[in-house]
């Protein structure tokens, strides 16, 4: 059953339908102007309005505009004396339900009535439907952001704790490899790549020599430069970063990028000695950093070479050992913005909002 709103100048029109509608068991509310009807609108709850036409002051074109703004899911039904097919036409074009004649039979009104009644009880069930969907995405979010902020957490635990893995072992490395993730992203801010992958470099950086915990202290802190046996054993920490790495569900090619920071456009570098399309991007920018930050720093078995030395071994080597478009970029970051390498720790959880 439902709550009509019947609109009349004409008191015996009010009367009538009002007997039609509560014999069917609905409830009825009568106005005879315009203004009371949309009074009545803003005070109760109506399902379905009737209204006539032609009334004093404001006509029932006008309550049906208004009726929109008050309340958009009623049904209005046009009544009028002079039924024709272009009051009909009108009629639907300003959002009527339907029209009918005046004066109704009861069998038209009462049909009229329940297929109203049926729009206006399936719009309701669609806006609790939204309301209740609007709830679930809402809650669906709110668990997603939970999880996802678990996930990250985790994730940052187990980049600290490689990163102290490094830094026990070999203080140097941890301070090269803070800094060769720094620039890296730097070069890519500077190759105007998006936020997530600066951030992804900025992490690799940090944890592209973690290989290194295999190899031997006494061979990492050497005073004097390397046998061929030693470097050769220097050289499988690439992979081994790879395979420490792998494991890990980074959102990143993070592994990948570490296996792949001394390979060489030309092919001579190593474990693979891949060469030029076989290089990702990632990997061409980590190369460039990692040799810039090596050149530019001490070494326990040299003095520092200086960035001067270090940004000329970038320009001999572009698109021999360095892609084009990394070097150039380097190159900028450092003569045209005076980039200074430094080893500040940025905090991983503010890498996952980028």
């Amino acid at each position: 059953m439902g709550i009509f709103l019947i609109v009349d100048d004409e008191k015996s029109i009010r009367i009538t339908m009002k007997a039609f509608l509560e014999r069917d068991g609905h409830q009825v509310a009568t106005a005879a102007s315009v203004p009371e009807a949309l009074q009545l609108l803003q005070m109760q709850t109506i399902d379905v309005v009737f209204t006539d036409i032609i009334m004093p002051r404001m006509s029932g074109v006008e309550l049906l505009g208004e009726s929109r703004q008050i309340a958009p899911d009623v049904p209005v039904i046009i009544m009028t004396g002079e039924p024709t097919v272009d009051t009909a036409i009108q009629a639907v074009q300003l959002g009527a339900f339907d029209y009918i004649s005046k004066p109704t039979a009861r069998d038209e009104l009462l049909k009229v009535a329940r297929q109203a009644l049926q729009l206006r009880k399936a719009l309701k069930e669609k806006h609790i439907l939204e309301s209740q969907n609007q709830a679930y995405q809402e809650n669906l979010e709110k668990m997603v952001r939970k999880r996802t902020g678990e996930l990250e957490r985790a994730i940052q635990g187990t980049i600290n704790v490689l990163i102290s893995l490094v830094e026990t072992r070999d203080p140097y490395t941890a301070g090269h490899q803070r800094r060769v993730g720094n620039l890296a992203a730097a070069i890519a801010g500077e190759m105007g790549l998006p936020e997530r992958t600066i951030a992804g470099l900025r992490i690799t950086g940090y944890l592209h020599d973690i290989g290194k915990i295999s190899v031997p202290s006494e061979i990492l802190v050497k005073p004097t430069r390397l046998s061929f046996h030693e470097f050769e054993i220097v050289k499988t920490h690439t992979l081994t970063g790879y395979e420490i790495l792998r494991e890990i569900d980074f959102t990143w090619p993070v592994a990948d990028t570490v296996l792949q920071h001394h390979e060489r456009m030309d092919g001579s570098g190593y474990p693979n000695g891949l060469r030029r399309k076989d290089i990702t991007q990632e990997g061409g920018i980590l190369a460039v950093a990692d040799v810039v930050e090596a050149m530019a720093s001490h070494r326990p078995y040299r003095p520092s070479l200086g960035l001067d030395a270090a940004l000329e071994e970038i320009v001999s080597k572009r698109s021999v050992h360095f892609r084009e478009d990394v070097a150039d970029a380097c190159i900028r970051l450092f003569r045209d913005h005076q980039y200074v390498i430094e080893d500040d720790f940025t905090d991983s959880s503010i890498l996952f909002d980028a």
